[in-house]
């Protein structure tokens, strides 16, 4: 097949495309620049220009070909809407928003306009007859962000490093030559180059609502400057209270920031909207027994979720509610809640809230 590979610029893509390549497929490379860059020596970007350098020197050794394209139009609107979400005091997930609009967006018009057959990336994780699966190395598994890929663009969606080990994925990096072979993984949001997030939030339309922090009862506790600096679960930063207190809700509209020990962070209901389906729709009303992601790093917990309200077309239910076996810590809104069956990645959506 023709292949439109995503490359980064990191080890994971380079090695994808050298899989492919080596799989018999006809391989064309492409970098997406979001058009973001440090302004000091000290800032950086997952898609900087050292980045693009790296991915065209895999590119040129491998003897596929290469593209940048400019995606930073795109991006600002991805930029402008995690700003939008701290100013609303919810905790965005930008990579979550990227594959869905980007990678598994417009790099699939970008294959249609050069006759690509598939799309493929680095990430870990598998498509087997049209399901997304989990990947094999356990640790590597990105199907948390990968939930809001359309069920019908994984027929045409290829993950070349899904049945790897990171460790086996190295090895094969340094045993082609690669450049990419040993470079460090980037952990950061990519356009969040200083490395303080509010930076990006108050560049683009200025910070959140001060207010106060309050208890649970509403009792004052102090002050602050802005409900973006804020996230549900968070511990540093706040008040000395005398023991450990957690941020448990942000109130946008008051300004109000409630701080909780930390047993009270637990809940056991979750609301979630802008749901995608990865399997056949349920129907409203519907029970799925399940497990639950609610951060990346989370360990999935088993729940009850079930569907609410019919979604457009085919969509199914847009909403579900989401009742866990146990109770959960710092569920925060605006973060992705991710459904599996076992290995099988049944759908997703966003937080709006828990109780």
């Amino acid at each position: 097949m023709r292949v439109l590979a995503a490359m980064s610029g990191g080890v994971d893509s380079s090695v994808a495309a050298l899989l492919l390549q080596r799989q018999g497929h006809e391989v064309v490379s492409v970098f997406m620049r979001n058009g973001v860059s440090g302004t000091s020596a000290q800032e950086k970007s997952c898609c900087s220009a050292s980045d693009a350098r790296d991915a065209a020197v895999v590119a040129d050794r491998l003897g596929m070909a290469f593209y940048a394209v400019d995606y930073q139009q795109e991006f600002a609107a991805l930029m402008d809407h995690f700003a939008a979400e701290y100013r609303a005091g919810r905790t965005p997930n930008p990579c979550v928003l990227c594959n869905q609009q980007l990678k598994f967006g417009h790099l699939f018009s970008l294959a249609d306009d050069i006759g690509a057959d598939a799309v493929a990336t680095g990430h870990y994780a598998q498509v087997a007859d049209g399901r997304l699966l989990r990947a094999v190395d356990a640790n590597k598994d990105q199907t948390y962000y990968l939930f809001g890929i359309e069920r019908a663009a994984l027929s045409r969606t290829l993950f070349p490093l899904g049945g790897l080990q990171k460790a086996e994925v190295r090895r094969l990096a340094a045993e082609a030559g690669l450049v990419t072979a040993d470079k460090p993984e980037s952990m950061e949001i990519c356009f969040v180059t200083s490395g303080d997030y509010r930076d990006v939030v108050r560049a683009r339309g200025g910070g959140g609502r001060p207010g106060r922090f309050v208890d649970a009862e509403g009792r004052p506790l102090g002050e602050h400057d802005g409900v973006d600096g804020f996230t549900v679960g968070q511990r540093k930063g706040l008040p000395a209270l005398g023991r450990p207190h957690y941020v448990a809700a942000i109130d946008a509209g008051s300004g109000d920031v409630v701080l909780v020990p930390r047993d009270g962070l637990s809940r056991t209901r979750m609301f979630v909207g802008a749901v995608n389906w990865l399997v056949d729709p349920p129907a409203d009303g519907a029970e799925l027994a399940l497990e639950v992601k609610v951060r990346a790093r989370h360990e999935a917990v088993a729940a009850t979720v079930v569907a609410r309200g019919d979604g457009p077309g085919d969509g199914g239910a847009q909403r579900a509610e989401v009742r866990f076996a146990a109770p959960v810590e710092a569920i925060t809104p605006g973060q992705a809640a991710v459904f599996y069956r076992g290995e099988l990645v049944v759908g997703g959506g966003f937080i709006d809230g828990s109780a």
